[in-house]
């Protein structure tokens, strides 16, 4: 139970931060409404936010390689917590603005130092690292059920509240930052050769891997509503179902890297998402939330993996790959997502939905370039 603890701290510490990533959309509605922003102003908000963080966090990977720096993880948190706070605070577009620009600066600041960390407590468990991306996972779903009834019930000045998740985590990562079985490990360094080529190679995988969660992420409530009838409702079970599957994979990515091995499992998971995706995009009907579980678990299970093959890859650079795993070539989909939104515009949301097919089949493909790196 004493080794479960601290990861058990900082998965905790992972949902409270990654609220932050998922509070934004949740307040643009509420933007909307009160300040008649338009598309254009509140999707600025959003990119302030979720661009700034993606460029930077390779930023902070570089600077967490050269030292250790564990204060920093609960100090980002807070950061990011205070950015979201100050969203609502006055009626300045650009306070609004900058505030996001802050969260989102808070955000890139906590994750390689705490992926390194994750690993050092978890003594390298893929069931350890697949705890600490669940976590995230989490944080990014309840991020609605906390703003949504907050905002609706007094509006945007009541931003400054949405503080408090940043406050509990900060205060629960610190004690794992602070016990001595962290610190220790922390501080043990890795050896090992950088092995740049895999590692772009595994870029490559996330990044299309990224294009594919995140558009289904933005168009399948809309398909579903399309494919099995309800409406809004059938788009939240939907979007339900996504998340609640992809927590279920995330989880099941450890387990199985641990009998398989990473790269195995990876390359048969993604394998696997082909005929799931195409599932869920061509058979009409119920089945319909079969093939976007089926999808859903798929695409996750490789997720914490991507995480420990990045610093397994560049032993020497843990922080650097933990800042591009769970940074730029995740969020990165979120940049392709319009590119989806016009073949849907111009064609069918079907045909562009059908698209991703090809893009998980690349990721299947480029995984039988890749070899488990050999730990020293």
């Amino acid at each position: 139970m004493s080794r479960l603890r601290p990861i058990a701290l900082m998965a905790g510490g992972h949902a409270c931060v990654d609220v932050y990533q998922g509070a934004v959309p949740a307040l643009v509605p509420f933007l909307v409404a009160e300040r008649g922003l338009g598309y254009v102003a509140v999707s600025g908000i959003t990119l302030a936010a979720t661009l700034l963080s993606s460029v930077v966090q390779p930023v902070f990977g570089v600077l967490t390689d050269r030292r250790s720096l564990a204060w920093l993880i609960p100090v980002a948190m807070t950061t990011a917590g205070l950015g979201i706070a100050l969203v609502g605070v006055g009626d300045a577009y650009l306070l609004s603005w900058l505030a996001a620009a802050l969260s989102g600066l808070g955000v890139a600041a906590y994750h390689p130092e705490a992926a390194r960390m994750a690993r050092a407590v978890s003594g390298g468990s893929h069931v350890g690292m697949s705890w600490f991306s669940v976590g995230g996972n989490v944080g990014f779903a309840l991020a609605p059920v906390l703003v949504t009834p907050v905002i609706a019930a007094g509006g945007l000045s009541l931003t400054p509240v949405l503080v408090v998740p940043a406050v509990i985590g900060a205060v629960i990562t610190a004690v794992a930052v602070r016990s001595r079985r962290t610190a220790d490990v922390a501080k043990r360094g890795r050896s090992g050769r950088d092995d740049w080529p895999s590692f772009l190679r595994l870029s490559a995988i996330m990044v299309c891997r990224s294009i594919v969660f995140v558009g289904l992420g933005t168009f399948i409530a809309l398909y579903a509503g399309e494919r099995v009838g309800g409406g809004t409702t059938t788009g939240g079970i939907a979007l339900f179902v996504l998340f609640a599957a992809g927590a279920v994979g995330t989880l099941l990515g450890g387990r199985l890297a641990t009998r398989y091995g990473r790269v195995r499992t990876m390359r048969t998971s993604y394998g696997v998402a082909v005929p799931a995706i195409a599932g869920l995009v061509f058979v009409p009907g119920p089945a319909f939330f079969g093939f976007l579980a089926l999808t859903a678990i798929a695409l996750s299970i490789p997720f914490s993996l991507h995480v420990t093959l990045g610093q397994d890859f560049l032993p020497g650079r843990v922080g650097t790959a933990g800042g591009m795993t769970l940074g730029l070539a995740v969020s990165i989909g979120g940049v392709a997502t319009p590119v989806l939104g016009t073949i849907a515009e111009h064609t069918s949301l079907r045909l562009a939905l059908a698209t991703l097919i090809a893009l998980v089949l690349a990721s299947c493909l480029m995984g039988y370039a890749l070899k488990e790196p050999v730990i020293e």
